[in-house]
């Protein structure tokens, strides 16, 4: 199947240190659904290639009403969140087709004659499509859904990962899931070359295990169990709308949804985050620092 249409974004003459074209791809998982998640990826990568000067091409596939997946010409994947179930899934054409593509991509990336390494960030439904085709952990249904802002706690041993450099510990992300990752393999995401990188917040009071809710997979690949993509323009109003904020108020109350919108206009929690994991990954990925933007 054919992808969606190229999009070509042309900036100002870049300096020779940053002289490069990117080309992006990214996986769109959400099937047609309404979303917010896509317009906040592109905003994102738009903002990065003004802000840094770099060339960007950038195309979507539609990967599970298309079958449609990009090949190994890219130089940054982003594999989207999406609605359903990350286990049913198993097996269908798209499920199949995707699993394919992300193992094609580890092996691009461990043969030593490809000096080009693919750069992948994977959101939500496909880091828990992640964990399950590499059994990384449990994947799951959660008693109740997760929605609304939360707390996400670094591991102590990760504080030097690259792409949450400025966050504090904790930091606040968007969480709208009704599956998690728990019990991680810790063999098993060692063998890949990964690592855990932080979980959700602790509730003592709840005796249920904490969901994984970041992973490095191996130098090339990380994902969120978050959405870091969301902005909080495109939350807030995401959440009031008349059917959003009677769901939310029917399952949490009128105080969660309040709660809800001004953790969105606190800076220093989604905003935050919006502007520093996705910026930092492709910053990372394009081998650019952000100190030689301002020199």
């Amino acid at each position: 199947m054919r992808p969606s249409t190229l999009l070509f974004t042309k900036f100002a003459p870049m300096r020779d240190f940053k002289a490069k074209q990117l080309r992006v791809a990214v996986l769109d998982l959400y099937h047609g659904a309404p979303n917010e998640g896509m317009r906040c990826i592109r905003d994102t990568i738009h903002a990065f290639a003004a802000s840094s000067e770099t060339a960007i091409t950038l195309q979507e596939f539609d990967v599970r009403s298309n079958i449609a997946l990009p090949d190994d010409s890219f130089d940054i994947y982003i594999s989207s969140g999406g609605p359903g179930s990350p286990l049913t899934s198993q097996g269908e054409e798209w499920d199949t087709a995707w699993t394919s593509w992300l193992d094609g991509i580890l092996a691009w990336n461990q043969n030593p004659n490809n000096t080009d390494k693919k750069k992948v960030f994977l959101i939500c439904h496909s880091f828990q499509l992640a964990c399950r085709h590499w059994q990384l952990g449990n994947v799951c249904a959660r008693k109740s859904t997760a929605f609304g802002v939360f707390p996400v706690h670094l591991i102590h041993s990760q504080y030097e990962e690259p792409v949450f450099e400025g966050l504090q510990d904790p930091f606040y992300a968007v969480d709208s899931r009704d599956f998690q990752v728990i019990q991680p393999n810790h063999a098993a995401i060692r063998n890949l070359g990964g690592r855990l990188l932080c979980i959700e917040k602790e509730r003592p009071h709840v005796p249920l295990e904490r969901a994984v809710m970041a992973i490095r997979f191996n130098e090339q690949i990380i994902g969120t169990q978050f959405h870091p993509e969301a902005d909080a323009q495109g939350m807030s109003m995401y959440l009031q709308t008349e059917e959003k904020k009677q769901t939310v108020i029917a399952n949490h109350g009128f105080e969660k949804w309040k709660n809800m919108l001004e953790h969105l206009q606190d800076p220093d929690k989604i905003m935050w985050t919006y502007a520093h994991i996705l910026p930092n990954f492709l910053y990372q990925s394009a081998g650019i620092h952000k100190e030689a933007i301002s020199s």
